[in-house]
């Protein structure tokens, strides 16, 4: 699987092309005749504008249209996944943090060389690969369901294995990102990602909900598997030439390294990699959280846990075409991801503290759009801030950081249920992340000074 200089195989973001490793990205006009007959097969006077102008690039176009399509499938079997575990076990919430921790496990074991590889291989045909794999777990985990040979050691084991795709997947994609559509447009990219991603995510949960009561969770694992084609084909229809590919990284040896001093090295990218690791840990555990609330807190059934899904990826798409809106006017900075973050906090500790279903399920719509608004700017922000040769090997920190909390935040989110309450994993998690907002807010002040 070789990797394309950009001269040769693909068009380079002519904005990119002005950047170098040592020397943080600074936004340049593009030349629009350039820009636009990438994207549209001819020379007009403006690039695509508006907050779905990244829709008029063809191949982000076939990317979010199969992203519509699998992201349903990935909600689906989410939900099946931890309904799952919960039926094993009788509501165990430790098991159920073990579960989201497996999956997140490989985040740390692979994520940051699968950035390296997203800046020396040609990031489509890799997410063609993996993709594959995460079609063919999905299926064995299914079939275990369905004969009903399933047991919990192998849920623990495929969700190890669907976490080791995903970690390779998860940077490989989001680098992707700058690749279909150029510097210029990537900010309302990422944004209009997230906005797919979200509604999707009211989708998929509440269908999923529904469809556990009457045939089951085995089917689901199935139906997760078929819509994996739908980002393969995408992928398949896409025109390299058309890419906005940036120079390869040749293989050498502290690539790793030389990525983590470079992003140390620059304060937005720092400042935003020390609060992500605080809030992914112990603010953004609605994997298990959320089931808890349902099962052990209101004793819901698992309609009732997909409706709290739901009600919370409301919030997030809300959030997500607000900032589709905003990146037609602003850029994302860190004073934004810093005071989204101190809000989301206030807003998680507050829900935590709702005395019904009915008031934990609306006030997870602002929070959802406080959450949303914080991650999609944290994105936006390392991405803009490190240069074509190093967005992969940052995006794979980024990853690292932001999917490596789940490991601890999931079994300590079962625990801290277990012994302290069902609703203390949001209090608690909720009062870490305002804290930690203003903790970085002084130290990127600090950094920023000198």
């Amino acid at each position: 699987m070789p990797a394309h200089p950009g001269g040769s195989q693909g068009q380079r973001d002519p904005a990119d092309a002005t950047h170098s490793t040592q020397d943080p990205p600074v936004d340049r006009p593009l030349d629009p005749s350039t820009v636009d007959g990438a994207v549209l097969g001819a020379r007009t006077d403006r690039p695509p504008t508006g907050m779905f102008g990244s829709l008029r690039v063809r191949n982000y176009r076939l990317f979010a249209s199969g992203q519509v399509v699998s992201t349903i499938g990935t909600w689906m079997q989410r939900i099946a996944q931890d309904w799952l575990v919960l039926e094993l076990t009788g509501n165990d919430p430790v098991a159920l943090g073990v579960a989201a921790a497996l999956q997140f496990l490989p985040t740390l074991m692979f994520s940051l060389w699968a950035g390296i590889l997203a800046d020396r291989l040609d990031k489509r045909r890799l997410l063609i690969l993996v993709q594959a794999g995460i079609a063919g777990s999905a299926a064995v985990l299914g079939l275990l369901n369905v004969t009903g040979l399933v047991t919990l050691w192998q849920v623990y084991v495929m969700c190890f294995v669907l976490g080791c795709f995903t970690a390779v997947e998860t940077p490989v994609r989001q680098s992707f990102v700058a690749e279909m559509v150029g510097r210029a447009q990537m900010t309302n990219a990422i944004a209009l990602n997230s906005m797919t991603f979200n509604m999707s995510r009211i989708v998929g949960p509440a269908i999923a909900g529904f469809l556990i009561t009457w045939i089951g969770t085995g089917w689901l694992f199935f139906v997760n598997a078929a819509s994996t084609l739908g980002v393969i084909t995408g992928l398949i229809m896409m025109n390299p030439d058309l890419l906005f590919r940036g120079p390869a990284v040749r293989r050498a040896r502290g690539q790793l390294r030389e990525g983590v001093r470079y992003a140390a090295g620059r304060p937005e990218i720092l400042t935003v990699l020390i609060l992500m690791a605080f809030v992914s840990t112990f603010g953004v555990t609605f994997y298990t959280s959320l089931a808890i609330m349902a099962a052990n807190v209101f004793h819901m059934r698992a309609d009732g846990y997909g409706l709290l899904s739901t009600m919370l990826a409301i919030g997030t798409l809300s959030g997500a075409l607000l900032a589709a809106r905003r990146s037609t006017r602003t850029r994302p900075t860190p004073r934004l991801v810093l005071r989204a973050a101190f809000l989301f906090g206030v807003l998680e500790f507050v829900s935590g503290l709702m005395p019904t279903y009915i008031a934990f399920g609306l006030a997870l719509v602002p929070l959802g759009v406080a959450a949303m608004t914080m991650m999609n700017s944290a994105n936006t922000t390392v991405q803009l801030s490190a240069s074509p040769e190093m967005r992969g090997r940052v995006m794979g920190l980024y990853m690292f950081i932001f999917f490596g909390g789940n490991p601890i935040g999931g079994p300590l989110s079962g625990w801290l249920a277990a012994e302290l309450g069902g609703r203390s994993p949001l209090l608690i998690g909720g009062a870490v992340a305002a804290l930690a907002a203003v903790g970085c807010a002084l130290l990127y002040r600090r950094l920023s000074a000198r």
